[in-house]
């Protein structure tokens, strides 16, 4: 489950800054919307999978609630679920 976590976070990180710094400035930029709704909805479904799994994996390897916390949070701040495969997806 830990490997299915990392993999997980880095897409969804990847995912993340695609799109802030890919389908946002197109959108409001250069009025290209179109790949919003496509990228948006798999970042949404990653970023779904990323908690569920960082709740489950944390439960299963008996992480304090910090751990878990700083996982969590690391999902909403850019390059965050990077430092978190460092950092706690040990």
């Amino acid at each position: 489950m830990l490997k299915t976590l990392k993999l997980v976070g880095l897409i969804e990180g990847i995912s993340f800054l695609v799109i802030l710094f890919v389908t946002m400035p197109m959108k409001y930029l250069f009025s290209m919307p179109e790949l919003n709704k496509p990228v948006g909805m798999a970042h949404g479904v990653l970023f779904i999978a990323y908690v569920i799994l960082v709740i489950m994996v944390g439960i299963d390897r008996k992480w304090t609630k910090s751990a878990i916390g700083w996982s969590l949070f690391a999902s909403v701040i850019p390059f965050g679920t990077f430092f978190a495969e460092k950092k706690f997806f040990k």
